[in-house]
């Protein structure tokens, strides 16, 4: 079993699923193994990926039927045809994918788990179910964690698909909830494997070094970063409040991302709230490009490394997180971050043992007073190299090797 195939809707620029991607097939390739890609969108090595723009979630045909489908609870016969037509011609792609690159492995990532393209998730289903084909199928987040997906005309597509329960299929996800709530839907076993970064590889000095402060015109002010797409549940307005209690001259928050695929309404709110609180909001995803992922080609003037490496205070006030990729991210950068206590962190990543400013889902004085502190040059060094050694010891790419080859071993 050496030639692995990732599927998804999407393979390219900076989002979670994609750099998890990445790290797995790093950690395959050190390994011996051979990765292919089949996706909507790849930033992947061209002579080994087949693009299929119908398996992205924004394919006009795909957002067409998504658009019937959740909301209600019936459908009409007309978008059971279609969903059944887009799922057998996706079908169809992912038998030319796995004979052209004789896949013996298949590793889909999150299209088996959120039903962003359901004609996908039905497409590998039963393309798995006819081949019996050995797939370990990597959920991020599913259905049932996303009000959107709630109501729903395809119940019986998310039942069979999402994920689907066959004897070929190993499931892994990346907290203990879903894993138990996994098991008590769809009564099925899963490994956990945690999100990862690579601290055995100090990060490298960037190209363009100061350049992004400058640019800002930041100086010598604190450089407040938040380290995320800009949709609701990141809870940026708590950055906001941070920002404005902390005594600047200049009370400023850099946002990194841009705009999720939830519109720009959340933006325009964080924009209005943060006037109001006297703190000036700089969106700089549109500067921003990939960093750390595939063959990518950044286009863009810096990179999500220059946007750590620039920071001072990372903010992650997150309501809701699957695991907590910008988290990582800050301890490997060795960065001192101020979290909201989300149910994931505190069940899964606390535990470990990292020194971070926590607070429970609103900003105090209390809290500012932490920061302050926690930014004196006789406590900054000792808490973020503490951080980067507990972060090598529970989220290294050699935690992964552990846990990734030998299920992989598991099918022989």
């Amino acid at each position: 079993m050496k030639r692995v195939g990732f599927v998804s809707t999407r393979l390219a620029g900076t989002d979670g699923v994609t750099l998890e991607t990445y790290k797995w097939y790093q950690i395959l390739e050190r390994n011996g193994y051979e990765c292919f890609f089949f996706a909507g969108e790849l930033d992947t090595p061209q002579e080994n990926s087949l693009l299929e723009p119908k398996a992205h979630f924004d394919h006009p045909d795909i957002l067409e039927v998504q658009e019937q489908c959740f909301g209600k609870t019936t459908r009409r016969a007309s978008l059971s045809a279609r969903i059944q037509e887009l799922k057998d011609f996706l079908k169809s792609r992912l038998y030319e994918f796995c004979g052209s690159y004789n896949i013996d492995l298949l590793i889909p990532e999150n299209a088996l788990a959120i039903p962003m393209n359901i004609p996908l998730g039905w497409a590998i289903t039963e393309f798995l179910a006819e081949t019996g084909t050995p797939a370990i199928a990597h959920h991020h987040d599913f259905s049932w964690e996303r009000k959107r997906f709630l109501i729903s005309a395809v119940q019986d597509y998310l039942q069979s698909s999402f994920p689907p329960n066959l004897p070929s299929v190993r499931h892994v996800v990346i907290n203990s909830e879903a894993s138990r709530q996994l098991s008590y839907r769809r009564g099925l076993s899963n490994v956990i494997i945690p999100n990862v970064f690579d601290f055995a590889s100090p990060p490298p000095a960037p190209p363009n070094g100061m350049l992004l402060r400058e640019e800002l015109g930041l100086g010598d002010d604190l450089f407040i970063l938040q380290p995320t797409r800009v949709v609701p549940r990141k809870w940026i307005e708590r950055a906001v409040e941070l920002v404005s209690l902390i005594g600047l001259d200049r009370p400023r928050l850099v946002v990194s991302h841009e705009f999720g695929d939830e519109g720009d309404l959340y933006a325009q709110r964080v924009q209005e709230y943060a006037r109001r609180l006297g703190v000036e909001v700089i969106y700089i995803g549109d500067k921003i490009g990939p960093a750390r992922c595939f063959n990518t080609t950044c286009d863009r003037p810096y990179t999500i490394d220059d946007a750590y490496l620039n920071a001072d205070l990372v903010t992650y006030p997150s309501g809701y997180e699957g695991f907590g990729n910008a988290f990582l991210e800050a301890i490997y950068f060795r960065k001192p971050i101020v979290v909201n206590r989300y149910s994931i962190f505190v069940e899964d990543i606390e535990p470990c043992g990292f020194e971070v400013i926590t607070f429970e889902s609103f900003v105090s004085h209390e809290l500012i007073d932490r920061v302050k502190e926690a930014l004196e040059p006789h406590n900054l060094g000792w808490i973020v190299e503490k951080n980067y050694e507990v972060g090598k010891k529970y989220f290294s790419y050699e935690v992964l090797e552990s846990k990734l080859l030998p299920l992989i071993a598991s099918f022989r």
